[in-house]
């Protein structure tokens, strides 16, 4: 071993004791706790650690590949291309299922509007129940006259 190389790991190990040594105790207690629960997840933690955190090309292109999709995704929640649909490329077919895309939300919207006036329907129902049996309450109590005890 040269000298060089010796010194240079000799500086470089301060920085990564200072950096951790907040998070150790918590670590320790937080593997043994997952070697109760779960001992292959803790083993394979272990061994990582033990490994200086490896992490391969294909796991991190895994990843950002999957970071760009659903980056993607957010800002596209439907899932498909610009204005709710990919094209398909038969300028026909696309305008028949956006057509019918459309009909659809017209129809669901008015089957919640249908819902929603049902909604309002039963508790005037109700209401108008609750007042009956309210009056039919206080004319027996004034029928029955004031009770003193």
């Amino acid at each position: 071993m040269s000298s060089a190389s010796s010194s240079t790991w000799n500086t470089d190990a301060p920085q990564r004791r200072s950096r951790g040594s907040g998070r150790k105790p918590l670590e320790i207690v937080g593997v043994v706790f997952l070697f109760f629960w779960f001992w292959p997840a803790a083993f394979a933690y272990v061994a990582w650690k033990l490994l200086g955190y490896p992490v391969p090309a294909e796991l991190r292109r895994f990843v950002e590949d999957g970071a760009a999709q659903l980056k993607a995704a957010r800002w596209n929640p439907t899932g498909f291309g610009g204005g709710g649909f990919a094209g398909t490329g038969n300028l026909a077919f696309d305008e028949y299922r956006r057509g019918e895309v459309d009909r659809l939300e017209r129809e669901r919207r008015r089957l919640d509007d249908e819902a929603r006036e049902f909604r309002t329907f039963v508790e005037d129902l109700k209401r108008a129940k609750d007042r009956e049996e309210f009056d039919a309450y206080m004319a027996k109590r004034r029928q029955d006259g004031p009770q003193t005890a």
